[in-house]
């Protein structure tokens, strides 16, 4: 870049020796002088400096590409590790952290956001030493040329500097607004691909697309809104500059006419005033494109900023690992909005032994799954204590809690990729036998075989391309596959039929007696074998016992017995 700072600066000094002493046959002094006597005419004269202009361009060419793409390549870069590390960030994020942002708002941030911050580090890369330098350096010559004209200057400077400061404070605004309605496009698009079974079996497809149109059409109108200041910049800085050239020949032509100025200087002049307020214009680009990547900036910081709630900083012992498998409650109480009265779970006491089978059912908004969800620290309790093995869950590290239980969420999700792929997820080093085996006890294997490259089979983004059951069967053998000390199934047998079910506690009672199971229900059928079934309502637990006690003894198990086996009394 400086190399081609330097040739601007002196490109028009050779012109007007061209000018002033090749054509004008002034007297020539200095270098100049020097050069002429070497050549001893005026032709080759100016075939020298015509030459030396050539190899200035010349080395200004290497300088403004090898500027570009060292350039390009820091400001890939830097986009790339930033990325890597707000991913890494994101990654790091508890429930409680995840739910102050859309994912259409992270996906922004970290696709849109930051190839604003790539754009402005590569402009400020090739702009920070080039617009200043010829700035300077053509400010130093226009003096060195002629001091009374430069004064001419004094007057369109500071206007263009108003100007930029005024596009800049507005630009900021309306490009932070831009960012906020692609956060709201993104979701709209997201939400309604991710979810396009739904939309078509209601025949919504009209409704989805007004929603989509009203948040394109909104994202257009502030687009726009930006752009208008955009497109009144560019005129008013180039009404500045023209005004500026015009006053500059004006009062130069003035001076040429009464020979206190050569036509060459007047030449090298205008083209000094030209670059200066070209330099302007480019760093006043420069800080338009600061205040769109400064709008991108500060919501990137607001990710990288983000205080992640959970973390295994002051784990006690984090080298412990989960052993055994026994769960105590004490005392516990959470909030999901930490500002709000009311509970979704109530000063809850329980205790899971070891190896055992427990049933939790409830009404459905009881607290069910935010219960087991403290067991693996997905959030942390306000109040009490969660304990495994004797050990609060906040004193072991978040790998090694979380490596010795396995959860099969409400929502079974499946990645793009091969069936095997999938079930690695539980153990990337297992092998052929030991995926074979989780698969037969969570019930999958025979559908699986049925495919024609069987666990080599592909499965699309969200596992589309197969059943409701099949999905919840894949995702109990890829927590299957952890060897887990705690299993958690959060209703992941809802899709399943009665008899495959019992197929499946059946293998959950022979092959994992020593793993403690935890299972969620709304059928009794599911939970009613169980060593001890747990009744939820409204965040408190209002009885503990078996199906026959609990049949006895307790309203809300009745009231959820008799419902299913539709029966109104005992």
């Amino acid at each position: 870049m400086i190399v081609e700072v330097i040739g601007e600066v002196v490109m028009p000094k050779l012109l007007a020796a061209i000018i002033d002493y090749g054509v004008d046959g002034q007297e020539r002094t200095g270098v100049l002088a020097r050069v002429y006597d070497l050549f001893g005419a005026d032709a080759p004269f100016v075939v020298a400096i015509m030459v030396g202009m050539i190899l200035t361009a010349i080395l200004m060419m290497i300088g403004g590409v090898g500027g570009a793409y060292f350039g390009a390549k820091a400001s890939v870069g830097f986009s790339a590790d930033l990325r890597e590390d707000v991913y890494r960030k994101v990654q790091s994020f508890s429930f409680a952290n995840i739910d102050k942002f859309s994912t259409g708002s992270l996906v922004t941030r970290l696709t849109n956001d930051i190839t604003q911050m790539q754009n402005f580090v590569n402009m400020l890369l090739r702009m920070a030493l080039r617009s200043p330098g010829m700035l300077i350096g053509a400010l130093i010559m226009a003096v060195a040329t002629n001091v009374s004209l430069t004064m001419v200057l004094c007057v369109s400077i500071p206007l263009l500097l108003l100007g930029i400061s005024f596009f800049v404070g507005r630009g900021f605004s309306l490009f932070s607004k831009v960012q906020t309605k692609i956060d709201k496009l993104n979701s709209t698009v997201q939400e309604n691909i991710t979810n396009v079974r739904v939309v078509k079996s209601f025949v919504r497809e009209d409704h989805e697309r007004k929603k989509f149109g009203a948040a394109n059409a909104d994202l257009k109108d502030s687009g726009m809104q930006a752009m208008r200041m955009m497109i009144m910049m560019s005129p008013l800085m180039t009404l500045c500059m023209s005004a500026t050239t015009i006053a500059v020949l004006w009062f130069g032509g003035n001076m040429v006419n009464r020979g206190s100025m050569s036509t060459g200087d007047l030449s090298a002049f205008v083209t000094y005033i030209t670059q200066i307020l070209m330099s302007l214009m480019m760093v006043s680009m420069m800080f338009v494109m600061f205040s769109r990547a400064l709008a991108s900036a500060k919501r990137i910081r607001e990710v990288i900023d983000e205080q992640v709630d959970i973390t295994d900083t002051n784990a006690a012992n984090p080298s412990l690992t989960v052993e055994r498998g026994e769960v105590e409650f004490r005392d516990v109480s959470f909030r999901y909005y930490k500002n709000s009265e009311g509970k979704a779970l109530d000063r809850i006491n329980l205790k899971i032994k070891a190896g055992s089978t427990v049933g939790i059912i409830g009404s459905t908004g009881c607290g069910k799954t935010t219960l087991v969800s403290l067991i693996a620290r997905l959030y942390d309790c306000d109040e009490g204590a969660v304990l495994v093995d004797g050990v609060d869950v906040r004193d072991y590290s978040l790998y090694n809690l979380r490596e010795g239980v396995g959860m099969v969420l409400q929502k079974n999700v499946l990645f793009s990729g091969t069936i095997e792929e999938n079930l690695r997820w539980g153990n990337e080093d297992a092998t052929d036998e030991e995926i074979r085996t989780v698969a037969e006890y969570a019930q999958a294997d025979k559908f699986i075989t049925s495919f024609a490259k069987g666990y080599q089979s592909d499965l699309e983004q969200g596992g589309t391309n197969v059943s409701g059951g099949q999905k919840q069967r894949l995702c109990i053998a890829r927590a299957l596959l952890k060897k887990p000390r705690i299993l958690i199934l959060d209703d992941s047998t809802s899709a399943v039929d009665t008899a495959t079910e019992a197929q499946i506690r059946r293998a959950f009672r022979e092959e994992l007696s020593d793993s403690t199971k935890i299972i969620i229900a709304q059928r009794i059928t599911s939970v009613m074998e169980a060593d001890q079934i747990i009744v939820m309502d409204d965040g408190m637990i209002t009885g503990v016992g078996t199906h026959e006690q609990l049949l006895a003894g307790n309203t809300e198990y009745q009231e959820i017995y008799y419902s299913q086996n539709d029966r109104k009394e005992a």
